[in-house]
């Protein structure tokens, strides 16, 4: 009986984790899931008034929604899709990041100009970091000594201590900053511009100092300048590329991580903005909310490979571990 009720366990868990994307459809107000196997739609759930950011638990177990018109953050089963619980996030959450461990929550609040800072365990909010105006992107270094949040309208990546949440240091970027990403060793971040049409390329010292040295620029033949938007940031673990969704541009690009120059466009659909990689980096997926599905792109041939219809305005996606 031990055993079997081991092995069912077991299956339920495997079931929870095994090759699932779930894309966040901003207007629609549901969660696709996708099986990435097949990759054919397998469900659609409520996920609440506009939901926008997404992530899972370290385990993949869990799948927390950025509930922005409900100013919660939504918890549901990555099994059943049932809905367990909510946590307080602050108004109009829009983006977050997780740390490592499971918890806390580092929210973005967009109308409140605050970093929220919640406890997943617990449910309590552990702190709210005044930021600049209109914050969204939010990245974790991996020595996890430093939470990043850019601000749109300030135009700047703060640098939040996870010690005591204190801002440390404020880099300006260009106009719009949407979304931050660390590379793997903890040595670079690339912070992108929607209205400034570049991504920053902040250099981080050992003592995680910031410096900007670098701004990415980009030149698509036949593309107003205009259009190229940069939004979602995401970058292999080895280094080696980066991929940028440039919203209308439809289009994303890849950039040399050892040169840092473009050397590719990847045309994808309507509107591309937010991306994540499968878990062994073969796939990686782009949201397009003007046409509303995904786009699978082979990341070894660099090519668009598959199109999936999904809800309504699709914004985020992520996928759980293996």
């Amino acid at each position: 009986m031990k055993l079997i009720l081991t092995a069912a366990l077991c299956l339920a868990a495997s079931g929870a984790l095994a090759g699932k994307a779930f894309v966040s459809n901003e207007r629609g107000n549901t969660i696709s899931v996708i099986d990435t196997d097949t990759w054919s739609v397998i469900e659609e759930f409520n996920g609440g008034n506009r939901p926008r950011g997404i992530t899972l638990s370290p385990d993949g177990t869990l799948l927390y929604v950025c509930a922005s018109d409900d100013d919660t953050v939504r918890v549901f089963d990555t099994l059943s899709y049932e809905e367990l619980y909510t946590l307080p996030s602050g108004p109009d959450p829009e983006l977050f990041v997780i740390h490592p461990t499971g918890s806390p929550l580092y929210i973005a609040n967009e109308d409140d100009n605050l970093v929220t800072v919640t406890d997943t365990q617990t449910h309590r909010i552990l702190a709210e970091v005044p930021v600049g105006v209109e914050p969204e992107g939010m990245a974790i270094s991996p020595d996890q000594q430093w939470v990043v949040n850019t601000s749109e309208t300030t135009n700047m990546a703060h640098f939040i201590s996870t010690a005591d949440y204190q801002i440390k240091h404020n880099v300006l970027v260009d106009q719009r900053p949407r979304y931050a990403e660390y590379t793997a060793d903890g040595t670079r971040l690339f912070v992108s511009s929607e209205i400034g049409g570049t991504v920053s390329v902040i250099d981080i010292a050992q003592d995680g100092t910031p410096t900007l040295s670098q701004k990415i620029s980009f030149d698509v033949p036949g593309v107003l300048p205009e259009w190229l938007q940069p939004v979602g940031v995401r970058i292999t673990r080895d280094g080696s590329r980066i991929f940028v969704a440039l919203g209308p541009a439809n289009r994303v690009a890849v950039i040399n991580g050892q040169s840092l120059e473009v050397e590719d466009y990847i045309m994808v659909g309507q509107r591309v903005w937010q991306m994540a990689f499968t878990p062994g980096e073969d796939y990686l997926l782009t949201t397009n909310g003007n046409s509303n599905d995904i786009t699978v792109i082979d990341v070894a041939k660099e090519k668009a490979i598959k199109s999936i219809p999904v809800g309504q305005q699709p914004w985020g996606v992520v996928v759980t571990p293996d």
